[in-house]
C-alpha cells in the first residue's frame, strides 16, 4: 500500500482489531482511531508505547506508520470535513443576519418593495394569514425539541437556517400589523435557538449577534418575556467569558423587562439565576445568595411556567446553579452539597458535565487527584461523544488548575487528554 495511512490501518486489521476494539485496547474512542488513520490527529507521546505494544511494533516502526504522507489521499478520498459543512451553514446564516436586521429596522407596514412590487407580492400570496403563522410557530417548537434531543447541537443548524430564511422572506412581504408582530416573535424565538447552537460550538461572537437580533425582533413584537430572555442569553455570553461587569447592566434591563412580562412565567426567576452567577463572579456573596433565593420562588408558580423553547427554566437546575455559584465564590463546602444533590436529578449531558467539572474543581482545591480524575474522565468522554464546545470549554477552564497536581501520573494523563481535546496545557 502506497499510503502510510493505509499501512497503519492495515497493521491494525492484521492484528485483528476493528477501530472500536483497537480504541478500547489503547484507551481512546474509536473516532480518535479514525482521526489518527486520516492524519487529522497525531497520538500524544505518552500513548505511543501502548500503541506500539498493541500493534506489536517498535516505536520507530510506529513512527513510520504515523508519518504524515497522506494529504493528497485525504483530499481525494475522504468525505467533506463536518467542520467545513458547519462553517458553510454558519456563513449562510450570517448573511441572513444583515438582511433580517435591516428588515426589522423598517417601520411597521413598510417592505423592501416599491408600490408596484407590494401589490404584486400580495397578489402572489405573499401575505400570510393566522393559520400560516401558527404553522411556523409549530415548526419553531419542533426545532427546539430536536435541539434538546440532539447529542451534537450543530446538526440542527441547517434546519434553523432554512426556517429563518422563510421567516426573513415573509418579513420582506406586506403583512398586516398583527401578522408582522407575530413574525417578529417567531424570528426572535429562532434567533435565540441559533444563538444556542453557536454558543454550544464556542462561537460566542456569532451567538451574541444572534441574541442581539433576537432582542431587536422581540422589541418590535413588544414581547417583554421574549426580549428579557434574549438579553439574558446575551449577558450569559459575558458571564461565560468571565466578563461579569459587562453582564450586570444587561441583566438589570432584562430583570426590568421580565417584571413587565407574564407573571405566570419563570422569566424573572431565570434572570435571577444568571444574576446570581454574575454576583458570584464579582465576589458578592450576599447579592448572589439573594438572587438565588429569588430564583427559588419559581417553585411557588402554578401551571406551565415555561414553553420548552426560548424559556426552559422550571427550577429543576437550581441545585447545580447554586453549586456553580459557590464554587466561583470559593465556598466549596456549600458547593459540594449542592452539586451532589444536583446529580440526583435528571440532567442533560451538558448539564451533568458542568456539575462533574465543578466537582473536579473541588477535588483540585482539596488536592485529591482521585476525585479530580474520577469526575473529569467522565466529562472527557461526554465531550468526545457530543463534540459540545460548552463541555470542552469547561475542561479548558479546569485545566490550568491541574498544574499544582501534575506530579501525579493520573493528572499528567488527564492533562494530556484535555490538551488533545482542546489544545491547552496545564503547565
Amino acid at each position: 500500500m502506497g499510503d502510510r495511512r493505509d499501512a497503519f490501518a492495515a497493521r491494525r486489521e492484521q492484528m485483528g482489531y476493528t477501530q472500536e476494539s483497537f480504541g478500547a485496547a489503547v484507551g481512546v474512542e474509536f473516532s480518535t482511531v479514525g482521526r489518527w488513520e486520516r492524519g487529522a490527529l497525531t497520538p500524544q507521546p505518552y500513548r505511543r508505547p501502548r500503541l506500539a505494544k498493541t500493534l506489536d511494533v517498535s516505536l520507530d516502526q510506529l513512527d513510520a506508520l504515523l508519518t504524515p504522507n497522506r494529504q493528497a489521499s485525504t483530499v481525494a478520498n475522504e468525505p467533506a470535513d463536518p467542520a467545513e459543512a458547519d462553517d458553510m451553514n454558519r456563513r449562510d446564516l450570517l448573511r441572513l443576519f444583515s438582511m433580517t436586521g435591516a428588515l426589522l429596522a423598517l417601520p411597521a407596514g413598510e417592505t423592501v418593495f416599491g408600490d408596484v412590487d407590494r401589490l404584486a407580492a400580495t397578489a402572489h400570496t405573499g401575505t400570510m394569514d393566522t393559520a400560516g403563522a401558527a404553522e411556523f410557530a409549530q415548526l419553531n417548537s419542533h426545532l427546539w425539541r430536536v435541539y434538546a434531543l440532539s447529542p451534537t447541537k450543530a446538526q440542527v443548524l441547517p434546519l434553523v437556517r432554512a426556517q429563518l430564511g422563510v421567516l426573513s422572506d415573509s418579513l420582506r412581504r406586506p403583512q398586516t400589523p398583527t401578522i408582522r408582530q407575530r413574525l417578529c416573535e417567531l424570528t426572535a424565538d429562532l434567533f435565540q435557538l441559533a444563538g444556542e447552537i453557536f454558543f454550544d460550538g464556542n462561537r460566542y461572537t456569532d451567538a451574541a449577534h444572534c441574541y442581539t437580533l433576537a432582542a431587536t425582533a422581540s422589541r418590535e413584537a413588544a414581547a417583554s418575556d421574549l426580549w428579557a430572555c434574549a438579553l439574558t442569553r446575551h449577558a450569559f455570553v459575558a458571564v461565560y467569558e468571565r466578563r461579569f461587569a459587562d453582564a450586570a447592566p444587561m441583566l438589570d434591563v432584562a430583570a426590568t423587562l421580565a417584571r413587565r412580562g407574564d407573571p405566570s412565567l419563570s422569566t424573572r426567576h431565570w434572570v435571577s439565576v444568571v444574576q446570581a452567577e454574575t454576583f458570584a463572579g464579582l465576589g458578592d456573596f450576599d447579592s448572589c445568595q439573594h438572587a438565588l433565593d429569588t430564583a427559588a420562588e419559581v417553585k411557588h408558580l402554578r401551571g406551565p411556567v415555561h414553553n420548552g423553547g426560548w424559556l426552559r427554566f422550571d427550577g429543576s437546575r437550581l441545585a447545580e446553579e447554586r453549586g456553580t455559584c459557590y464554587v466561583t465564590l470559593g465556598r466549596h463546602d456549600l458547593a459540594e452539597a449542592a452539586l451532589v444533590d444536583a446529580l440526583q436529578g435528571t440532567l442533560t449531558a451538558r448539564r451533568k458535565a458542568g456539575v462533574l467539572t465543578d466537582l473536579a474543581m473541588i477535588g483540585v482545591h482539596r488536592r485529591d487527584p482521585d476525585q479530580v480524575v474520577t469526575y473529569a474522565d467522565t466529562v472527557l468522554t461526554t465531550a468526545r461523544q457530543t463534540r459540545s464546545g460548552v463541555i470542552a470549554q469547561k475542561l479548558r477552564v479546569l485545566q490550568p488548575h491541574l498544574a499544582s497536581l501534575l506530579n501525579d501520573q493520573q493528572i499528567q494523563r488527564l492533562d494530556a487528554e484535555i490538551t488533545e481535546l482542546v489544545g491547552n496545557r496545564a503547565a
